[in-house]
């Protein structure tokens, strides 16, 4: 075979190669490009969750800071404003709010809505849970007792609720913001799922014993929006 044949048989491979490469290099610049724009992404979700955090916190803290003694109230960091002296909150076995604690919610629900319902928060709270905990302690109702706590844990959730229902500050808000904090609100009954330790620390994690008078409470619990898309996230991820 002639040199001229040769040639123009390995001129088009080459240039075929070359194409190739100028491909492939393209798509690894593209993958590149998507892949900082989602690192991007995931920072700015990130930090937004930090910051709203921290300013809620901040301003609760604020807002509660000589309350904190005189009504037992515990703010952690995870935005949940804990009650911890189940004393004051429901007779034994009840839901019914004992005339107690409806004074001190009478005075707690316009101070906590004064944060929460802030134009710079408006896009920054997915929801704020009312939570029921109870003890370990089987009430005898049937031969389930954490259902049975569930039932109890659930009826002062959403008996907190529907007081919170009736006082000035709700009923005499605007009605957007009715209508904002009615998508927001939700009761939710958690029976002793979550029991907490003698540092209130949740004892399915700390593996500490149960303190059944500290788990005996009742919680009002913000989700950040960018908490709900990085949950949201991790669930996708979970499905790949």
């Amino acid at each position: 075979m002639s040199a001229s044949k040769k040639d123009s048989h390995w001129i088009p491979l080459a240039d075929l190669m070359t194409v190739l490469m100028v491909i492939f290099l393209f798509m690894s610049i593209s993958y590149m490009a998507l892949v900082q724009k989602r690192e991007k992404q995931q920072n700015k979700i990130f930090k937004d969750y930090e910051e709203s955090k921290i300013a809620l916190f901040n301003e609760l803290n604020s807002a509660f800071k000589s309350d904190f003694a005189k009504w037992n109230l515990k703010l952690d960091d995870d935005l949940s404003i804990k009650f911890t002296n189940p004393q004051v909150l429901f007779g034994i076995g009840s839901a019914e709010i004992t005339p107690y604690f409806q004074s001190i919610l009478t005075d707690f629900l316009p101070k906590y809505l004064n944060v929460v319902l802030q134009d710079k928060y408006k896009d920054k709270i997915a929801e704020i849970r009312i939570e029921g905990h109870t003890d370990t302690m089987p009430i005898g109702k049937t031969s389930d007792p954490y259902i049975d706590n569930m039932e109890l844990s659930q009826g002062r959730a959403r008996n907190v609720l529907a007081f919170l229902r009736t006082q000035e500050c709700f009923t005499g808000m605007p009605l957007e913001e009715r209508k904002r904090l009615q998508y927001w609100l939700t009761s939710n009954g958690l029976s002793y799922g979550r029991t907490v330790d003698s540092n209130y620390d949740l004892s399915f994690f700390s593996k500490k014993s149960i303190d059944n008078s500290k788990s005996r409470r009742v919680e009002f619990r913000i989700v950040t929006t960018s908490e709900a898309i990085i949950n949201e996230a991790l669930k996708n991820i979970d499905k790949q």
